[in-house]
């Protein structure tokens, strides 16, 4: 059922709940000694953190992207890497003028 959805808008949600999960796993892999919130006052700090969690995170969606792709789901496809774009651009934003 996961992959059978072929949709702009499914797509579009996973890739904006990927990352999501990718920052989700990078805290528990590297910084579980500091409480979520701990973590996301870190990485306000810490720019060159960030870079690194926003690459993980965003790693996520090329998982997804992968996967609908290689299953022949192309609209969804398309609604990852638009999301995934969305992000990419945000990222830079933080990381360069905030």
């Amino acid at each position: 059922m996961f992959y059978k959805k072929d949709s702009l808008g499914w797509g579009l949600a996973l890739g904006f709940f990927g990352p999501i999960i990718g920052l989700i796993v990078f805290y528990f892999a590297r910084f579980s000694r500091l409480t979520f919130l701990e973590f996301l006052q870190y990485l306000a700090i810490w720019k060159t953190l960030l870079t690194a969690v926003l690459s993980v995170s965003l790693m996520a969606n090329a998982v997804l992207f992968t996967a609908y792709v290689n299953t022949n789901k192309d609209n969804t496809g398309k609604g990852i890497f638009l999301a995934t774009c969305v992000y990419a651009i945000a990222c830079l934003v933080v990381k360069y003028l905030i």
